[in-house]
């Protein structure tokens, strides 16, 4: 199984790597399961992954990130891999901009985040990545 986990050690790493106070994309690639799967006892209904992302995760999100510097800036299908490991394979990548990491940060580094919204991304996602870029000047 993949790790699909933003931890809090990668959240220090990141805040230490990244410039303070500068716009920052953050880059998702995305795998969905054929069908979400939920934690025992959370009390969702059955769904597809990609529903619990697009239906769930991503409502619970925007909620959590009202009223904060975000702008998604790029979300698609991956249509095919011309570079990368055999076998490998995303169903979506998408961009969103934060007017800092700090911004982020603020967002995925809650109680409210783990409890009310995660649990989402990972009954959705089979794989996952993100990282953290700067625009280039």
């Amino acid at each position: 199984m993949n790790l699909i986990e933003i931890t809090l050690q990668a959240l220090d790493a990141a805040e230490r790597a990244i410039p303070a106070g500068q716009p920052v994309y953050m880059l998702n690639l995305l795998c969905y399961r054929a069908n979400a799967r939920y934690e025992d006892g959370f009390g969702a209904a059955p769904c597809s992954g990609r529903e619990a992302f697009n239906e769930r995760y991503r409502p619970a999100f925007r909620r959590l990130a009202a009223g904060k510097s975000l702008v998604r800036m790029f979300s698609g299908p991956v249509l095919t891999s011309l570079v990368g490991s055999p076998g490998e394979r995303w169903d979506e990548a998408a961009i969103n901009e934060y007017g800092d990491f700090a911004t982020f940060r603020s967002i995925v580094d809650t109680e409210t985040y783990r409890r009310e919204v995660a649990p989402h991304r990972h009954a959705a996602l089979e794989d996952f990545r993100l990282f953290a870029l700067a625009k280039a000047m």
